[in-house]
């Protein structure tokens, strides 16, 4: 991945959000950290799926962080966690696409592919999608 943040603090905890210019059909991986009773809290909270999920120091979870809403409950008093997160920002995908350009670079460098572009980002998001797989993909594979 070519982006990562740290949380780091006492007892980091995250609100209920999408991370909107992360890729939507790419992944994001979350690293739990610290020392802390995963039983009692850190949990992950993936809300669209209705899934809370005990989330213990050493697990990593990988979402598709732009689409789904995500969250984590925090830990008691005197534990200690901190996460490691990696993802791939929307905008890389149009720089490379672009000739490693921005934008408002290829719009004035090249207008034609400029506009190109434009035409393909328009189905781009249906064909990320495309590459996940199906409830009934799955299920199907599992006989």
């Amino acid at each position: 991945m070519p982006t990562v943040a740290f949380n780091i603090g006492r007892q980091v905890a995250t609100k209920k959000h999408i991370d909107s210019q992360n890729c939507p059909f790419g992944w994001c991986i979350v690293t739990a950290l610290g020392n802390f009773d995963y039983k009692v809290g850190g949990h992950i909270i993936l809300w669209e799926l209705k899934v809370v999920l005990e989330f213990p120091a050493g697990s990593c979870v990988c979402l598709p962080s732009a689409i789904i809403a995500h969250s984590n409950l925090p830990t008691m008093e005197g534990d200690t966690r901190a996460s490691f997160t990696q993802y791939c920002s929307g905008e890389v995908f149009r720089y490379i696409e672009n000739g490693f350009s921005t934008d408002v670079a290829l719009k004035t460098k090249d207008p034609l592919l400029y506009a190109i572009n434009g035409e393909r980002r328009k189905t781009r998001l249906m064909k990320g999608y495309e590459m996940f797989s199906t409830i009934q993909e799955l299920l199907g594979s599992r006989q």
